[in-house]
């Protein structure tokens, strides 16, 4: 089938003794690849993900950013970090970055700022941007169009807006993902909003560990659950799973530049 989990988090703490079996479930599910999401995490660290795929470059991919949770405390020389890492060529795009004003672990102001500097690297490296956005998507959508989207695009990820923000997003030339909430018995403005997306500007992800689809909300997330996603888009697209693999797979490549 070729699908494509093209946001996961699988370096963390919650795969360390199983990583191994949740990649070859992903494998048996019909993944032929995994963006993985590499995060500031603390002073002087950005977790595994550039690690992961270094060690099996075939099968995953690396990003590198700081997350709008953490804007407020990440050191200058954690940026300066951030920013070398970005112009590595095993690293696909500059993100997860964006706005969070659900939970505001990080003052707005902060948020801001962080999401700025995160556009003009990912502009200075010429790779695409990843957007976290809650709660904040006319602000997202306002810093976006000042600063301007990179040459290299970039993606709305875990989309949860409803039809009128996927719109304002498609106008500035982004792709948008969809994760698991897409079959949340609560979801329907995330529902209408993916009927009126185009086929080639759709991806779909877990963001595990977070955000399970159904049949397994509540669990632990994982990349072959991407699936049910996928047939999620496909119902509502009133396409095959086959053809929304296809469509998918083929954004992500064409989005992070990967074969």
């Amino acid at each position: 089938m070729g699908l494509i989990d093209s946001h996961a988090h699988l370096d963390y703490e919650d795969y360390t003794h199983d990583l191994d079996g949740v990649v070859a479930r992903a494998r048996a599910a019909g993944l032929e690849r995994i963006v993985c999401v590499g995060l500031w995490r603390k002073p002087g660290d950005f977790g595994n993900a550039l690690e992961l795929a270094t060690r099996d470059p075939g099968f995953f991919s690396a990003t590198i950013g700081v997350h709008p949770h953490e804007a407020a405390r990440v050191p200058e020389e954690d940026w300066t970090t951030a920013a070398r890492l970005a112009a590595d060529p095993r690293i696909v795009a500059v993100g997860e970055t964006g706005l969070d004003y659900h939970y505001d672990h990080s003052p707005r102001d902060d948020q801001r700022a962080g999401f700025r500097r995160s556009i003009r690297m990912a502009r200075d490296a010429a790779k695409p941007l990843v957007v976290h956005v809650r709660e904040a998507d006319a602000d997202c959508a306002a810093i976006l169009r000042e600063e301007g989207v990179p040459a290299a695009g970039g993606v709305i990820h875990c989309f949860t807006g409803d039809a009128s923000a996927a719109r304002a997003y498609l106008e500035l030339g982004l792709f948008i993902s969809v994760a698991g909430v897409v079959t949340f018995k609560t979801a329907d403005p995330i529902r209408e909003a993916v009927r009126i997306v185009p086929r080639d500007r759709l991806l779909v992800e877990t963001d595990s560990p977070f955000l399970a689809p159904v049949p397994f909300r509540g669990k632990r997330n994982e990349p072959a659950y991407v699936v049910k996603t996928a047939e999620k888009v496909a119902e509502l697209w009133g396409a095959s799973l086959d053809d929304v693999a296809a469509a998918t797979t083929a954004n992500v490549k064409r989005l992070f530049r990967i074969g």
